[in-house]
């Protein structure tokens, strides 16, 4: 099978992005990120505190699409409940919450200092 072109491949990447705004988590996960973006700005923080949140932000986002690819591959290779499988899809979505938990004590973090100092 022929490779698809550097383009191609690169344009089935952004549909894979652009369908994970079907995902209800990813959609939330967005906003979240758009609302650091925004108090980036407002509180005009440092390039070093503005990479450390962007860098968990995009860290979160990107465990979801790995959290939800392993779930529908999960449900393709078996769409009957399963425990084995449940146990599969429940440390994948650990993986996302470990994330997110991270994010939020980073965000802590960087923000207290712009907003309590």
């Amino acid at each position: 099978m022929r490779k698809p072109s550097l383009q191609k491949s690169f344009l089935h990447a952004l549909n894979g992005i652009f369908l994970m705004f079907s995902e209800r988590n990813f959609k939330l996960e967005c906003l979240a990120f758009g609302i650091n973006l925004i108090l980036i700005f407002y509180l005009k923080l440092s390039n070093i505190d503005s990479i450390l949140i962007v860098t968990v932000s995009f860290g979160v986002l990107v465990a979801e699409i790995f959290n939800t690819a392993i779930e529908k591959i999960c449900d393709f290779i078996q769409p009957d409940f399963d425990p084995k499988i449940g146990f599969i899809k429940d440390i994948s979505a650990g993986a996302v919450v470990l994330m997110a938990i991270l994010s939020v004590i980073i965000g802590f973090l960087v923000y207290w200092k712009y907003i309590f100092l």
